[in-house]
């Protein structure tokens, strides 16, 4: 499916009291808009991913799979800041004709739900029947059902919170220190940070893993080794493998904008308060392994949320789980839809 470039030829408004002189947003679509306008799925991704869902959430969006362009207009945009087409830091900054790189700016969760917002708006749509997004995804979806929570029906907010917590900022500040210690990333280039990037990534996987993921998957075939470890190799891979799909700025950027995930920043009421204003029927996804964002804060979410039903999933690969266990997030959704026809508030049961 081929990415389209939305240009919104005007200076969007950043949260904290910036603007950028133009933004550019890549989306995918997916299947017909039908008739009656009631079955747009739209999609919000997670830190490094992009439009293309049908590509990195497989076995959940795809042409035989519960999400299908059969049934739905599936719609999925690339986060504010990425590096992936829509505006970010290797963008060209119109004001000086020059790509951004570490001097574009800060921004934050809610900016990326108003990029979304702009884009939906451009596209016609007034209503979505299902709001998805794990992770950042669901950070981002839950300011975006605050802006606008006529717009939405159902929301499905899988291992995700309502405010970031200490342990994710301390292991996203970790990573970025890992960045900037690249002194390469101070050249204010294409490839800039790159050995930093990698480091990084390698910090992160261990909160979207966990110890039994690492003892089920990379344990190494002999005893007898002192060096060259299936763990320590998987590692450089994984960095790697990221330095050739990404980018050190965007990385910075939108770890910092995880960081700033707060749906009570900037208000004069509490979480609970904040949460009861949702309107959407909503279905809470918790991994049981996940220790990056684990079960409670989903049980947090389900508690405070008007219409809610909570599902937890036995996951060996704890945060990544929500990319994985595509067989049993098909299974709870699918009983979301049924039993919440009849019972909003009633719980379901791991599958």
């Amino acid at each position: 499916m081929n990415t389209t470039i939305f240009k919104y030829n005007k200076r969007f408004s950043l949260e904290n009291g910036l603007s950028l002189p133009n933004l550019e947003i890549a989306y995918n679509t997916y299947g017909t808009l039908n008739k009656e306008k009631n079955n747009v799925i739209w999609v919000c991704h997670a830190l490094t991913a992009n439009s293309d869902v049908f590509d990195w959430w497989k076995g959940l969006f795809g042409e035989e799979d519960l999400f299908n362009p059969k049934d739905h207009f599936i719609v999925c945009a690339n986060n504010l800041g990425s590096c992936y087409g829509t505006t970010g830091p290797l963008s060209i900054n119109l004001d000086s004709q020059q790509p951004w790189y570490s001097y574009f700016p800060q921004v934050t969760i809610r900016d990326m739900a108003n990029a979304l917002n702009v884009l939906r708006l451009h596209l016609g749509i007034d209503k979505i029947h299902t709001i998805i997004g794990g992770s950042l995804g669901g950070q981002i979806a839950q300011e975006w059902l605050l802006k606008e929570p006529a717009v939405f029906e159902h929301a499905i907010l899988i291992a995700t919170n309502a405010k970031h917590s200490p342990w994710g900022i301390a292991f996203n500040e970790s990573q970025r220190l890992a960045v900037k210690a690249d002194r390469t990333y101070f050249s204010n280039s294409e490839d800039g940070g790159q050995k930093g990037l990698q480091a990084a990534r390698s910090i992160a996987l261990l909160s979207y893993r966990n110890y039994n993921t690492y003892n089920a998957t990379q344990q190494d075939g002999s005893e007898n080794k002192s060096t060259d470890f299936s763990a320590a190799s998987y590692q450089r891979y994984q960095g790697e493998k990221l330095v050739n799909r990404f980018n050190a700025y965007s990385y910075v950027r939108l770890s910092e904008a995880m960081d700033s995930h707060n749906v009570a920043r900037n208000k004069d009421q509490t979480h609970e308060e904040i949460l009861n204003q949702v309107k959407a029927k909503t279905l809470v996804i918790s991994l049981s392994s996940d220790v990056l964002f684990p079960v409670i804060e989903q049980q947090f979410l389900s508690k405070h949320l008007p219409s809610s039903v909570y599902a937890e999933i036995d996951s060996l690969y704890g945060h990544d789980g929500f990319l994985i266990e595509t067989k049993q997030l098909t299974d709870v959704i699918r009983s979301f839809y049924n039993e919440n026809k009849t019972s909003p508030k009633s719980k379901l049961t791991a599958v």
